[in-house]
């Protein structure tokens, strides 16, 4: 199950690994990545497993599994061939989410004194590979906490601070801040259906629909769903598989913005010229109410 699990909370406690996994919050008994190339990362454990880990509260680098002896010491590089990390790199790429439980343990502040807690959703943000502490290959993945979950003294939205003008020359450029402060904040945002972004992705194997290009990166490739149709207010727009592209991020950017629009008969329009067909699936129908839609709403 990817996401929230029924009739759990944030920072519900449990004893032991086993009713956790009676939970239904982290499944295994012993690995600390549920999850699969396939599907994407159902959970993770954090509880200090690997010397490598960096705790920050809202943020976790989280060390991928492998190459570790009994003693907890890197011997051997990782891969992303092992299925965790795999299911990890799935997650960041299909933009789903990933339960995070914290285990007691002394190299975090944000672990619990004893036992287990579940910490809410988490995102990866992104990932990467780099020389461990031991000195071997070790893959880690940037956790970040999805917006809105409840933390202990969160900042209310309203208490952020102002940012005032910076006295001085106006055309020299900001200096910025090497150290900028981290704050909590709570957003609204629409839910959209992964199952259906995914669906249309898989179709078209992540290859853009416009342009046909397909981006590959380390342990998979990337694409991105884009709706037709706007989702919310004032577009209102369906949260289904015929009002869904699949683009890579340029021509996205392009669609979203109108700099590209459809034809009833699916021809690319840019820049007020057809540039071509868009690639189609037998599997994969597009509501031409969205079409026009979106056409009307981007017409000069």
């Amino acid at each position: 199950m990817i996401g929230e699990v029924p009739n759990t909370q944030v920072g519900q406690e449990f004893s032991s690994r086993r009713l956790a996994h009676e939970a239904g919050i982290h499944r295994p008994l012993q690995a600390g990545i549920c999850g699969t190339k396939q599907n994407g990362a159902e959970s993770i454990v954090v509880s200090g497993g690997y010397k490598d880990d960096e705790d920050y509260g809202d943020v976790v680098v989280y060390t991928g599994h492998g190459g570790q002896d009994s003693s907890g010491n890197q011997v051997s590089d990782q891969s992303l061939d092992d299925a965790g990390n795999a299911a990890l790199v799935t997650s960041h790429l299909e933009g789903l989410p990933v339960r995070v439980l914290r285990g007691a343990h002394r190299g975090s502040q944000y672990a619990p004194t004893e036992g287990y807690r579940y910490d809410g959703l988490f995102r990866v943000a992104s990932y990467g590979s780099t020389l461990g502490i031991d000195g071997f290959l070790i893959w880690q993945f940037r956790m970040e906490l999805y917006e809105g979950t409840p933390i202990p003294e969160a900042v209310q939205q309203d208490e952020l601070p102002i940012e005032e003008p910076v006295p001085g020359d106006q055309d020299q450029a900001p200096t910025g801040n090497e150290s900028p402060e981290r704050v909590q904040a709570t957003v609204q945002r629409i839910v959209r259906s992964s199952a259906v972004k995914r669906q249309v992705k898989t179709w078209h194997d992540n290859c853009c629909q416009i342009c046909n290009f397909r981006i590959e990166v380390p342990g998979g490739s990337y694409s991105e769903g884009a709706h037709i149709q706007g989702l919310g207010s004032p577009h209102n727009g369906p949260d289904t598989t015929s009002n869904v592209l699949c683009l890579c991020p340029n021509c996205h950017v392009m669609l979203d913005a109108g700099a590209i629009v459809l034809s009833d008969d699916l021809v690319v329009i840019r820049a007020g010229l057809e540039v071509g067909p868009l690639r189609t699936h037998p599997q994969h129908d597009i509501d031409l109410n969205c079409v026009r839609q979106h056409r009307e709403r981007w017409r000069q």
